[in-house]
């Protein structure tokens, strides 16, 4: 399979914005009032916990695939 420049940038970008993005966003959710019950974690957080860390494995491969890419098209 052949990605095109173009294509390998929007991969590393998506890479970079997951790591921009969901950091920030577990960080508001730690800090919600939904997300601790008497000290202990809720079924909120977890869910969000999962899908965060779920998002940035996926990010990394994506920005990994995209960076490989982008060095094979080098000229």
């Amino acid at each position: 399979m052949t990605i095109s420049r173009r294509v390998a940038l929007f991969l590393l970008a998506f890479g970079v914005w997951s790591y921009l993005l969901w950091p920030t966003f577990m960080r508001n959710i730690w800090n919600s009032d939904r997300s601790w019950a008497q000290g202990s974690p809720t079924a909120y957080l977890i869910v969000h916990l999962v899908i965060a860390v779920v998002s940035l494995v996926l990010g990394t491969i994506i920005g990994v695939l995209g960076w490989k890419a982008y060095r094979a098209t080098r000229p």
